[in-house]
């Protein structure tokens, strides 16, 4: 235990020391905040401004609120997968500039080296994430606040349980990495892509049926739409109390991915969670058995 505990120290140290890998992953969460807030604001707005009933005032401080809920949730979705890649590749640098093999040398198992670096970029990432959460909320509070106290821990669970997915399905990608060359491509296909599939740059209700039916099937959807419920949950209630009708704010939880199908079935939030978790414990165990796998052929 107390050679874990060492790796994992080790590991977390070496993160943050990294100029290159540690500025990536804070720089992240700013960026993105800085670009939505930027240029997506006005987009989500109008989106917002249309679905509404033509002669019914809105609040502009709920209108804020929705836009500020969307921004930060589509955000955080982003920022826990992304963040946990960077952490992660330091895995893939000690293999890349053979540390791995002097480590391997000592009488420390292989167990323990791959439990050391999954819980080193667990730690790191969520270390990351939550510094950008309590930004984010900082952004909420002052466009907007509509958030309960059970929404602001409930969005922390979220982080918590994205992070975990986003650890687990980098450590299972990244065991297959040995090089800096492989370490730049696989980061530039999740910093570009992921946002795309698990619908936080754009609704997955603007895409196609056939497309919504497939990335019905990624669990990354549900964690968006988890942090849509949270963020955005106090706002669109906002909005039945002005007297919008029941149906244009259900509407509205469909644009914005609040509701999520699967082949036309509602996904209720416990059975996200599930789903979410699912995916962690086989990604997981994935990871240990190539481990394993791995030991048993050398």
């Amino acid at each position: 235990m107390k050679v874990t505990f060492t790796l994992i120290k080790r590991n977390i140290k070496l993160f943050f020391k990294d100029k290159g890998m540690f500025f990536t992953a804070l720089v992240t969460p700013a960026i993105l905040l800085v670009l939505y807030a930027t240029f997506l604001s006005n987009v989500y707005r109008d989106s917002f401004v249309m679905n509404f009933p033509q002669g019914v005032p809105i609040p502009e401080d709920i209108i804020d609120g929705l836009v500020g809920g969307q921004l930060i949730s589509s955000l955080l979705a982003v920022s826990c997968i992304t963040v946990a890649f960077c952490s992660n590749f330091l895995m893939v640098q000690d293999r890349a500039n053979g540390t791995i093999k002097d480590l391997r040398i000592s009488p420390v198992s292989s167990y323990v080296l791959s439990l050391s670096y999954y819980i080193a970029t667990l730690i790191s990432t969520l270390l990351i994430c939550l510094t950008a959460t309590a930004i984010c909320l900082g952004y909420v509070a002052i466009i907007g606040w509509y958030m309960s106290v059970a929404d602001v821990f409930l969005l922390l669970l979220d982080v918590v349980v994205l992070v975990l997915f986003g650890t687990a399905l980098s450590s299972f990608i990244n065991f297959f990495l040995s090089t800096q060359g492989q370490i730049s491509a696989v980061g530039t296909i999740i910093s570009a892509g992921y946002g795309f599939i698990c619908g936080a740059y754009m609704p997955i209700s603007s895409f196609s049926k056939g497309l919504q039916r497939v990335i019905s099937f990624l669990p990354g959807t549900y964690g968006t739409s988890l942090f849509r419920n949270h963020a955005m949950g106090g706002a669109l209630e906002a909005l039945k109390d002005e007297g919008i009708p029941e149906a244009v704010v259900d509407g509205l939880r469909d644009a914005v991915d609040c509701n999520i199908y699967f082949f036309d079935t509602r996904v209720e939030p416990y059975a996200m969670y599930i789903i979410i978790i699912s995916s962690i414990a086989l990604l997981v165990g994935g990871y240990i058995l190539l481990n394993i796998f791995r030991k048993k052929d050398k």
